[in-house]
């Protein structure tokens, strides 16, 4: 790791930490002035609840979550060397997010129950990832038939998350959280599903950096030094699948999360995925975190301007906004970059 990488972590390392503080300090239950007293160990006993049992674990899912979507369309798009094969677009999120819904629609889960939902999410994950590799046949070392394969897959799967909120329409209001992404709510139950989950596959997605920097350059490059590029690649996408199902068991959908991270992280620390990799998780916390906070100071602005009570914006509305602006910054700065 160069001296550069090295400023840049700790640059991106410190503006990590000022979105961690900023997420902890935008919520409506506790002033700031509250959040100092407990962090002091003073404050009374519902302040000390209220920061321990309901905004730490918030704080922790929302990043894991962006941990999780930031590694996996970075694995993603090295698989199958395509800049769009995020998890939104390949079938993976959308078969994950129909997995939940169904599972919640059906009253077979629901964000009281977070270990069927989790394993709802694995299994539409995991359709969805499939009905790809199938679809895509000898064509999946192709970025441009993958593409499209990924959409209709997407498109197909988006279906039939519409035709189960038609089933069950009684569910509308919690089923919309997966679609669009909401940390509200998350607890430490949910926490303690994700992380031991979401750290295994993280790992696997490190030692994979050397598989995947070859698949990037191509499969006959990777065929040539020795390496089964068919078997690496779908070993990488099981990674890739089980990141986005941990991710969108806890906080559901979070648009262009998976897409943009990876542009970004290889913007910033280059093309060693064992360096990229873990910049990619910690940009993926980072974004997350801020749309959270900005999430929460919005809604708390719109519900004084409109005199409307308690209004909750879903942070996943918000990742969506800064995603396509940075995903567009990215693409702007790297114009002719090919995988």
């Amino acid at each position: 790791m160069t001296a550069t990488v090295s400023r840049r972590f700790v640059l991106l390392g410190a503006v990590l930490l000022a979105a961690v503080c900023a997420q902890v300090l935008a919520g409506r239950a506790l002033s700031p002035p509250a959040v100092w007293e407990v962090l002091t160990g003073g404050g009374d006993h519902t302040d000390r609840h209220v920061f321990f049992q309901l905004r730490v674990p918030r704080l922790l899912v929302a990043l894991g979550a962006g941990a999780c979507l930031g590694v996996a369309g970075l694995v993603l798009q090295s698989a199958l060397r395509n800049p769009l094969a995020g998890p939104e677009v390949t079938g993976v999120t959308p078969g994950a997010v129909l997995g939940a819904v169904t599972a919640t629609g059906l009253g077979l889960a629901g964000w009281d129950s977070p270990a069927a939902v989790v394993l709802a999410a694995t299994v539409g994950g995991f359709a969805g990832a499939g009905l790809l590799w199938l679809l895509a046949g000898r064509q999946r070392s192709d970025p441009a038939g993958t593409a499209v394969y990924g959409v209709l897959v997407s498109a197909v799967l988006g279906g039939l998350t519409a035709m189960v909120l038609l089933v069950a329409p009684g569910e509308l209001g919690s089923v919309v959280q997966w679609l669009v992404g909401s940390t509200e709510g998350r607890v430490w139950h949910h926490w303690h599903l994700m992380w031991p989950w979401a750290l295994a596959w993280a790992v696997l997605a490190w030692l994979l950096a050397g598989p995947l920097t070859l698949l990037r350059c191509g499969d006959e490059q990777a065929s040539a030094l020795g390496l089964a590029a068919d078997r690496a690649r779908a070993l990488a996408l099981l990674c890739a699948v089980a990141l986005t199902a941990a991710a969108v068991s806890a906080v559901g959908a979070l648009g262009f999360v998976g897409l943009l991270i990876p542009h970004v992280a290889i913007a910033v620390f280059g093309a060693d995925l064992r360096v990229t990799l873990p910049g990619a998780a910690l940009l993926g916390a980072t974004v997350v975190c801020v749309a959270d906070a900005l999430a929460q100071s919005l809604a708390r602005t719109l519900a004084v301007l409109l005199d409307a009570g308690r209004l909750t914006l879903p942070v996943g509305a918000v990742t969506s906004f800064l995603g396509a602006a940075l995903l567009l910054l990215a693409v702007r700065r790297t114009p002719d970059r090919e995988y």
